[in-house]
């Protein structure tokens, strides 16, 4: 039995697709953050098989919930304060990210210019599609920036 202790402020990442984890820490820039961080993959799950926790100790609002979000919109946020669950947040898709995954298209102007930031909007809220841009290149999520 694995045993992870409890935080005191900060919030859980629950139900993370099993895999998914440390690209959501280095997304969220946990790596440059001064705090305790406890990552579990492939936990057992009833609904999902396996999944993935994030437990971090810090203020919620260095929670940047757009990048969570269009990562995976499923995601539970659990917010702890005085080591208790005081809270769950609502994950909505951002009408537009940026910086946090790449077109895919060879042609398209991102792939020239390289400090050109890429952008996607959200092109179907009911599909969780976005597209790109510059392009209009569907975005395939699994290319992390």
């Amino acid at each position: 039995m694995l045993n992870v202790g409890k935080i005191e402020e900060g919030f859980v990442l629950d139900h993370i697709k099993a895999g998914q984890s440390l690209a959501i820490y280095h997304h969220l820039r946990l790596d440059k953050m001064d705090c305790t961080v406890a990552i579990i993959k492939n936990a057992k799950s009833n609904k999902m098989g396996k999944k993935d926790i994030l437990k971090v100790e810090c203020p919620i609002d260095l929670l940047d919930m757009d990048v969570l979000a269009a990562i995976d919109c499923n995601i539970t946020v659990n917010v702890i304060k005085d080591g208790v669950i005081v809270g769950k947040k609502q994950l909505t898709l951002p009408k537009e990210i940026s910086h946090i995954f790449k077109c895919s298209n060879p042609r398209c102007i991102t792939s020239i210019e390289q400090e050109l930031p890429h952008i996607f909007f959200l092109s179907d809220e009911k599909k969780g599609i976005y597209r790109c841009k510059y392009c209009e290149e569907k975005l395939d999520k699994r290319r992390f920036v």
